[in-house]
């Protein structure tokens, strides 16, 4: 895949929408140049914002397409619950009418579920990544779930944990609990061997939510499928540790993953180590100004959602995009 030529330049967000019957989903875009799109679906309840640091790496490698379903992320949710195959069917009307070409599909979460049953029933697609799959059929009851959710979330940075609680108080509880058993009950091993494109499974080294032993049994059920641990990370894996995510993705997709690299099912689980944190001295005058541009952002798009606006939305985005983007120019200085 050609590296685009525009550096490390964070282009605007566009933000639109696609139609699927009475249903539609929002889609943000960043980058535009390079061979492969890049297709983005996260979890239950979240929005594509946990994608916020994956975007810009992976962006430099193509346009990286970002959605949020209905429900999630300000979305109206459907009257109904949806299943995991009507949002799978979302996602594929977003690919033919955003026209995406072979995106490299990447879910996480929930979102594997969605992509899982997606490429099973699009033969045409031909790269997948799994971030953080779930349920553990072994362990798929909501206490045992509520559990290990805790148990990963102590090891999530405090802007994944912020994340979070803002994307559940804008998903509402009345939608996360009516779309909740449709992800507690899909069994994404009785998907996977219909799955026959090459496949990469990631997970955190302390992600309670998606084990090892997890992983391990799922992989084996894809006719052709690597798995890669990642040293140091939690469930939201491609969050704080998204330079190694967006190498794995982009290796993946090139289909130059060495045995080092990731492994095959009958083999140990690959660790990747964490690269090393990128230094920061930033000074408190640099903190509250970035701090304050976001939560102008914040607010736009806040705005955006609730008076139905996509252009808000697209503002809003793009100068919290742009406030990450001036943190790390300032800590680098």
């Amino acid at each position: 895949m050609a590296r685009s030529t525009k550096g490390e330049d964070l282009p605007d967000i566009t933000v639109g929408r696609v139609h699927h019957g009475n249903l539609w989903t929002r889609v943000s875009r960043v980058g535009t140049e390079g061979e492969r799109p890049f297709l983005l679906v996260s979890g239950l309840g979240v929005s594509s914002h946990y994608f916020e640091q994956l975007a810009p790496h992976l962006m430099q490698f193509g346009p990286v397409y970002a959605l949020d379903l209905p429900g999630f992320g300000g979305v109206p949710h459907a009257r109904h619950a949806l299943t995991i195959s009507d949002f799978a069917e979302l996602v594929g009307a977003a690919i033919d009418e955003v026209g995406m070409e072979d995106p490299v599909v990447v879910g996480h979460s929930m979102g594997t579920q969605i992509c899982a049953e997606l490429a099973a029933a699009r033969p045409g697609l031909s790269t997948l990544v799994l971030i953080s799959p779930v349920v553990d059929d072994r362990a798929g009851t909501l206490p045992v779930q509520a559990v290990r959710f805790v148990r990963s979330a102590v090891h999530e940075p405090f802007r994944v944990m912020l994340l979070a609680v803002v994307a559940y108080l804008t998903c509402g509880f009345g939608w996360f609990l009516k779309v909740l058993p449709q992800m507690l009950s899909y069994r994404i091993r009785d998907t996977a061997p219909r799955i026959r494109i090459p496949t990469l499974i990631i997970r955190g080294e302390h992600d309670a939510v998606s084990p090892r032993e997890w992983v391990s049994r799922l992989a084996g059920d894809f006719p052709d499928a690597s798995t890669v641990e990642i040293e140091g990370a939690a469930h939201s894996v491609m969050h704080a540790h998204a330079r190694e995510v967006a190498q794995l993705c982009v290796s993946h997709a090139e289909g130059t993953l060495s045995a080092k690299e990731a492994s095959a099912p009958d083999e140990p689980i690959a660790v990747m180590p964490e690269l090393p944190a990128e230094e920061t001295s930033l000074d408190p005058g640099d903190v509250v100004q970035a701090v304050a541009a976001e939560v102008r952002g914040v607010a736009i798009e806040f705005t955006g959602n609730h008076t139905d606006d996509d252009h808000l939305v697209e503002l809003g985005r793009t100068q919290q995009a742009e406030a990450r983007r001036r943190g790390k120019e300032g800590a680098g200085d």
